[in-house]
């Protein structure tokens, strides 16, 4: 460990009318654990000590899901400045420099593009949203600069190409965990609620496989646009089917409107849902409506502190000064950030975007201390963490 603390995150609001400027966000913090996550490297064409890896983000910070993007971005944010404020490895800093996109395709795409024609960027990393994703790839597979744990359990993310990395576990890999425990408990007509998008269509493709393995009826299928203005009626259209209970393919405001169309006129109807649902702001909205609300979570519980990579998290969380409560989707942030970290602090003096790719690929087993990350094969997630989750009272969730 070296001193001289010099952490650096910048974020760009939206490209709007009214956007201000480039904000830069210095602060100063006291040392803060990040695990074994110490050190970063630095891009080749800047070897000299204090030199900066900088990344590109961009992300969902207004919006519709814009409460998912400010949980995930303040959750890396969190553990890179625990990692500056350690003086990284070699005096070198982790640049975040991130640009809201809105959750705006068109936009996402505009931001990547900046990202790639400056030369000052070394990587891209956390981009939000599968819809954003997909229309990133195209360019991003053929540059080759890394692209490393984008925010989508798409499959179509799990590229071939190598300088996509992705940890999460998958949209399918969920939705085949919620068909298993449903077929568990004796459920045999699950109905399905999933957002007229790319990431709606891949929980629903994904949560039918898993339901035709089982032999499991069809309890019907609806559609919510990402609105949510068509929520009461498709809520309406799904109960027709009969189902015995729901899962959920939705994310932010269609979550709500949806939730709380069911619980008018079936209260009492099991519902079932993907990790994405579970922001805090879905949460507050919901209300009431929330409890007893089954969800997949794709990182541990992040009040769990008897789990080391949450008492990290909580610490470097605690540091950062962070407005929001810790959630779910800020200890995957902060998570993809010491998975980055530690990969590299295994590159060495001699950072290049092929050392960074090779490490990346190399971690296999590596403990964070409590999630473990196995990188085999390009096409294939790091992570296969999934548990099953329940919204209790005042929106907190329990095991």
């Amino acid at each position: 460990m070296h001193s001289n603390p010099i952490p650096s995150v910048h974020m760009l609001p939206a490209h709007t009318p009214h956007a201000p400027s480039l904000i830069r966000r210095r602060t100063w913090l006291q040392a803060a654990a990040c695990g074994a996550a110490s050190a970063a490297g630095l891009p080749v064409w800047a070897q000299d000590a204090g030199s900066v890896v900088r990344l590109g983000q961009s992300i969902a910070l207004t919006g519709p899901l814009g409460d998912l993007g400010q949980a995930m971005h303040q959750g890396a944010r969190a553990c890179f400045e625990a990692v500056n404020a350690r003086g990284g490895v070699q005096g070198r800093k982790i640049d975040l420099v991130t640009q809201d996109d809105g959750y705006d395709v068109k936009r996402a795409v505009a931001n990547v593009d900046g990202f790639m024609a400056n030369s000052d960027i070394f990587g891209l990393f956390n981009c939000m949203g599968t819809p954003m994703v997909e229309a990133m790839l195209p360019q991003v597979t053929a540059s080759g600069i890394p692209f490393i744990a984008p925010f989508t359990g798409a499959l179509l993310a799990r590229t071939k190409a190598r300088n996509v990395f992705n940890v999460r576990a998958s949209y399918p890999d969920e939705a085949e965990q919620l068909v298993q425990h449903l077929a568990t408990i004796g459920i045999k007509r699950i109905g399905i609620a999933y957002q007229n998008n790319t990431f709606g269509k891949e929980v629903f493709d994904g949560a039918r496989l898993a339901m035709e393995r089982r032999g499991l009826g069809d309890g019907g299928v609806v559609t919510v646009e990402s609105s949510g203005a068509d929520a009461a009626t498709a809520a309406t259209k799904l109960l027709a089917a009969n189902p015995e209970a729901v899962l959920l393919g939705l994310a932010g405001k269609p979550t709500v409107d949806f939730v709380k169309a069911m619980r008018q006129q079936r209260k009492g109807m099991p519902l079932y849902a993907l990790s994405i649902m579970g922001s805090a702001a879905t949460l507050q909205a919901l209300g009431d409506d929330a409890v007893g609300i089954a969800v997949s979570q794709v990182v541990p519980l992040p009040t769990g502190t008897g789990v080391a990579v949450v008492r990290d998290f909580l610490q470097a969380w605690k540091q950062a000064d962070v407005k929001l409560e810790p959630s779910h989707l800020a200890l995957e942030g902060y998570i993809n950030a010491r998975v980055l970290v530690e990969a590299l602090r295994r590159t060495g003096p001699q950072l290049t975007r092929a050392t960074l790719l090779d490490a990346l690929w190399s971690l296999k087993r590596l403990d964070l201390g409590g999630f473990e990350v196995n990188a085999t094969e390009p096409g294939r997630n790091a992570s296969r963490f999934i548990e099953l989750t329940m919204v209790g009272r005042g929106g907190r969730f329990i095991r």
